[in-house]
Order: structure tokens, then C-alpha cells, then sequence
């Protein structure tokens, strides 16, 4: 990678999505240095079709081939930029490991990423999709995005509140065309109230024989949970949770609670507003633990599609539609894909 970047013909992506599911695409293009993604951006391999752009592949479904360039990249750094007793700032490329990265910033004494612990995938992807877990979303304790802008070609800083951070979701996740997120700085206390009201997690340190907590503790907590509900990538293929919450009115939350109590919800991003629970929908429907082929729905939650060794990305998606409908005809609600989807449309 002499020039910052290198290039491959017809690379298999097998490897680099945590379903495992089949494909190839026509390019295959890993790059070191962002000072050289106009360069790439530039090549007639990528000029060809709008070329893809590739982390840890544990947010996507390849539905079908990538019709264009996949673009990889291969940058690791983390450090420290800003200093205090109180708390720091610091910088993560975006090829970093996000869970490596959460472990890293706990072992320097810093606080804020611990219920984000164990979450697959790399740094460059946790602003795009604004990723979440346990109470805590990441654009919290995000400062800056530096992203390359394809349309000047110049590596931009965004502030967080430039990034529009909502419900696993931003600026960069809306203009995917636009932006390649580079690297990411966090501002992190040393100290700060840890959320332990959220999913058995208090429970989970109780267990633990924990009774006061320290960040790290939360974490080794979240990862316990994790590590009992969903399945390991490593082990069976899959991307995590395949659906969205659902955000509905509060008029319509209340009109189904009235004939399913037991549907939980939580409070949505405005007042009127309610997150419905997706895992509780589809189990209703009858999903955890089918099993279609290769195809199935996790034994442990309701949300992971799982990859039994070789269902193709067309089944995979083929039996999420079917989830999704039979969602709608009990509930009247809609469910989305939390995964990029190549190849294919909701």
C-alpha cells in the first residue's frame, strides 16, 4: 500500500460481512491514508458505478452483488488529542473495532462508552448510524466527525451538532453519497452517572456481586447480557438486530397497549411520540427460532436474522419482509431494516 491505497479484481466479501453471506465485487479498494480518497475517488474502477463503502460489514445485508467499487478503510489509530483531570478528547480512525475502541477508553480511565460495549463493527460506522445500546447512544459523547466530502473533495471537521444525531440515525446515514467518515473524536469523562436502569443491567451487576459499580463493571455487565441474548458472529452469521424500534404516535402506542399490554414502550424522541419494541412483535408473531433453510431468526432474540451457513443474502432479506408483513397485519405497525441492504430495496 505504497501509494495509501491498493487495489483487488473480483474480491470475495465473504469474509468481511458478519452474515457470511456470498459476494464479489468487481473492485475491491483498501485505503491507508485519507489524503488519498480523491485519488481513489477519481479511478475508472470507481468512477464506473457509485462505489460502496465498507467497515466491519456488521450493519449490511448483500442482498446481491455490489454493482460498483467496494471501498475499505484501513486505518487504526487511536490517541489521545486533549487532556484533563476531569475528562479527554480523543481521536479513532475509522477502521478501529468500535468494541476495541470501548475496552481502550475504559483502560485509560475514561467513562461514557460502557453500555456500548461488545457492539460489532469498526468507529467510522458508529456516527453514521448513530449506533445505540442500554440506554446510551454514541452521538452523546461524539465532539467531531472528520469525513471527506466527495463533493469538494476536502476532509471536513463536523461538529456534533452538525451531524444530526436521532434514532440511529444522521446526517451522514441520510447523504450517503456525500460524506466517507474518516475518523471520529470523542469527549469522555473520567467520571460520570453510569446507567445501570436499563435492560436487567443492574440486575446483571447484582449477579456479578457488584454493589458499586465502576464503568468498567457496567461493561463487563453489558457484555455478559450480550454475549447470553445474541449470537456471536463468529459462531453464526448475522449483522445483530435487523429491525428498528418502531417510532409511533403516543395516540397509536396507546390504541395497541389497549388490546396488548404486555407491548413494551418507551418514550420517543418528542413528547408525542413512542418507541414500540420490534423483538416483542415478532415473537408475538411466532419468528424466534424459525428456521427456513439456512435462513432463521435467532433461538435467543426475536431481532437477529441468523445465517445458518449458507442462506443467501436474497433469503435472508426474502423471510425479513415476510417478518416485517406478518408485523403489520396483527399490529398495523411497519418494521424497517436497521442494515445497509446492497443489491436489493425495502
Amino acid at each position: 500500500m505504497s501509494q495509501g491505497w491498493r487495489i483487488s479484481a473480483d474480491a470475495c466479501l465473504r469474509s468481511r460481512n458478519t452474515f457470511g453471506v456470498a459476494a464479489v465485487a468487481p473492485w475491491l479498494i483498501e485505503v491507508g491514508d485519507p489524503q488519498q480518497l480523491a485519488e481513489v475517488l477519481a479511478l475508472p474502477q470507481v468512477q464506473a458505478h457509485a462505489p460502496l463503502l465498507l467497515g466491519g460489514g456488521s450493519n449490511l445485508l448483500f442482498a446481491g452483488n455490489p454493482p460498483g467499487a467496494v471501498i475499505a478503510l484501513d486505518m487504526h489509530r487511536i490517541e489521545i488529542i486533549q487532556d484533563s483531570p476531569e475528562a479527554a478528547t480523543l481521536r479513532a480512525d475509522s477502521g478501529v473495532q468500535w468494541h476495541a475502541l470501548v475496552m481502550w477508553t475504559l483502560q485509560q480511565g475514561l467513562a461514557g462508552l460502557e453500555n456500548l460495549a461488545l457492539i460489532p463493527g469498526t468507529t467510522g460506522a458508529a456516527p453514521i448510524q448513530n449506533i445505540g445500546a442500554y440506554g446510551t447512544e454514541t452521538g452523546e459523547f461524539i465532539q467531531t466527525v472528520i469525513a471527506f466530502d466527495r463533493g469538494t473533495g476536502m476532509l471536513l471537521r463536523l461538529p456534533a451538532d452538525a451531524c444530526g444525531f436521532a434514532y440511529r440515525d444522521s446526517v451522514f446515514k441520510r447523504n450517503p453519497d456525500q460524506y466517507i467518515v474518516t475518523a471520529v473524536e470523542f469527549r469522555l469523562p473520567r467520571r460520570h452517572a453510569l446507567r445501570m436502569d436499563y435492560a436487567g443491567i443492574a440486575d446483571e451487576l447484582a449477579a456479578m456481586g457488584v454493589s458499586d459499580p465502576a464503568a468498567m463493571d457496567v461493561a463487563n455487565a453489558v457484555i455478559r447480557i450480550r454475549r447470553r441474548k445474541l449470537p456471536d458472529p463468529e459462531l453464526i452469521g448475522n449483522a445483530g438486530s435487523f429491525f428498528k424500534n418502531p417510532m409511533v404516535s403516543a395516540e397509536l402506542a396507546q390504541a395497541i397497549a389497549s388490546e396488548y399490554p404486555a407491548l413494551p414502550s418507551f418514550r420517543g424522541d418528542t413528547p408525542d411520540a413512542r418507541k414500540l419494541s420490534a423483538a416483542w412483535m415478532i415473537e408475538a408473531c411466532g419468528w424466534k427460532g424459525f428456521r427456513e433453510g439456512d435462513a432463521g431468526v435467532a433461538d435467543s432474540h426475536a431481532l437477529v436474522l441468523v445465517n445458518h451457513g449458507h442462506a443467501s443474502g436474497a433469503q435472508l432479506l426474502g423471510l425479513a419482509r415476510r417478518i416485517a408483513d406478518s408485523v403489520y397485519a396483527r399490529f398495523g405497525v411497519w418494521l424497517e431494516p436497521e442494515p445497509k441492504l446492497v443489491g436489493a430495496s425495502w
